[in-house]
């Protein structure tokens, strides 16, 4: 079975801005839901996002089989696998070994890329964004740059390459997957985090990560979280909207996404913001407010 185009049936506005906040908010919290995990018991980066790819990639697949729903066919496992290796292992992967040499304001900015990739991919297959996506689109990125502005913005010539492919690579798998031969929403989720997360241990296995010590309770409580909300119901959200929104819409979770972090880590993490970052925030939500907007408007014409 074919994942419909968004233009065969428009999704009930409700639904969208449900599955819009989940992967606002959900996704932003992980940034601190990984740092907990790391303090909490020296698991290396890409085994932690691996191995949760993995958990919630098999308890999804498992209910989902015990309800009744059909196993992804040879084809589809095939199309599966890719997205997983796009979108896991180069988009999600390579942040991570980004981060061993790259500064967080770097990684966040080179992260906002994302929408100008789906938007370009988008445009090579005929979905021209129109120009208020593309307004808002910059709008955007110039608000996640400016909140990053008083970051160390540095990084090793490696990591530099390792951004440079994690936008793209997540961007091209999000784009690539729309109308392709693939099983429902839910079961693609957990099929391509089940492929994702199996690539990504074995990266992490292969650039020598190796876990160190037995993780602590908080470390296993933030792991938990990063399995069960992180991968398997924001991670659905996103798969559900790449599959009922256009592209610049769907990707414009990665300029909330700072946003939530920061107001995450100054309320637990106990991390400080000022003003500028305030304003910074205030520029990521205008974009994103312009991105909506335009997408309403083009889906009315």
């Amino acid at each position: 079975m074919s994942s419909p185009e968004p233009s065969a049936a428009a999704p009930r506005s409700g639904l969208v801005v449900l599955a819009l906040l989940l992967v606002y908010v959900v996704w932003g919290s992980t940034y601190l839901g990984i740092r907990l995990a790391l303090e909490g018991g020296a698991l290396p980066l890409t085994m932690v996002s691996g191995a949760r790819f993995i958990i919630a990639g098999t308890l999804m697949y498992a209910v989902l089989r015990w309800r009744g729903m059909a196993a992804p066919t040879r084809r589809q496992w095939r199309n599966l696998a890719i997205m997983g290796l796009t979108m896991l292992v180069l988009g999600n992967g390579m942040v991570v070994l980004a981060e061993r040499t790259v500064s967080s304001g770097l990684a966040a900015t080179a992260v906002a890329s994302v929408p100008l990739w789906m938007a370009l991919f988008g445009a090579l297959r005929g979905q021209h964004a129109s120009r208020g996506e593309w307004l808002g689109i910059a709008i955007g990125f110039l608000g996640v740059v400016w909140l990053n502005a008083g970051s160390s913005l540095t990084a090793s010539p490696q990591g530099l390459i390792l951004l440079l492919v994690a936008p793209i690579g997540w961007a091209f798998g999000s784009v690539w997957a729309r109308g392709l031969d693939l099983p429902n929403p839910f079961m693609t989720a957990a099929g391509q985090m089940l492929c994702g997360g199996v690539m990504l241990v074995a990266l992490g296995l292969a650039t020598g990560e190796r876990p160190t010590t037995w993780p602590s309770m908080d470390g296993l409580l933030a792991v938990a979280y990063l399995c069960v909300f992180g991968s398997i119901v924001a991670f659905t959200a996103y798969v559900w909207l790449l599959h009922n929104v256009r592209p610049a819409l769907a990707a414009s979770y990665a300029y909330v996404n700072p946003v939530i972090a920061v107001i995450l880590g100054a309320i637990i993490g106990h991390e400080h913001f000022g003003g500028h970052d305030l304003l910074a925030m205030a520029v990521i939500l205008a974009g994103v407010v312009v991105l909506t907007l335009a997408r309403t408007r083009t889906r009315a014409k």
